[in-house]
């Protein structure tokens, strides 16, 4: 039970650094949200927990093509915002983000790749 509290404390403080370094700069914040911070640390979890190497390869390998439709989500928040304000901006662009992660499943599994 620790060792989850850890997890849990640790990878809350990532998240937590990343949106202070955002209130001081813009472009740090950005650049350190772009990170894959939360990535490295999954991979360190599953690699302090004697995962096979199959697994720890399988989720990187997945979150690089997972990580590519979510991409234009950051480019339409930041058009929407100014317009319609957060929570519609932000249900905007997760329905987007769903849309475009489906025709993206469906275009990958023309050259094999299954992500659903």
């Amino acid at each position: 039970m620790t060792y989850l509290i850890i997890k849990y404390l640790l990878t809350a403080l990532a998240i937590v650094l990343i949106s202070e370094i955002a209130k001081v700069s813009d472009k740090v914040g950005g650049l350190v949200a772009a990170l894959p911070i939360i990535t490295i640390i999954s991979l360190i979890w599953l690699h302090a927990e004697h995962q096979p190497t199959a697994k720890i390869a399988n989720h990187a390998y997945y979150t690089f093509w997972y990580v590519i439709p979510t991409l234009p989500m950051f480019l339409v928040f930041a058009l929407l915002l100014p317009k319609f304000g957060f929570w519609p901006t932000l249900v905007a662009c997760i329905l987007l983000t769903a849309v475009l992660f489906y025709g993206y499943a469906q275009l990958l599994k023309v050259f094999n790749i299954h992500l659903l």
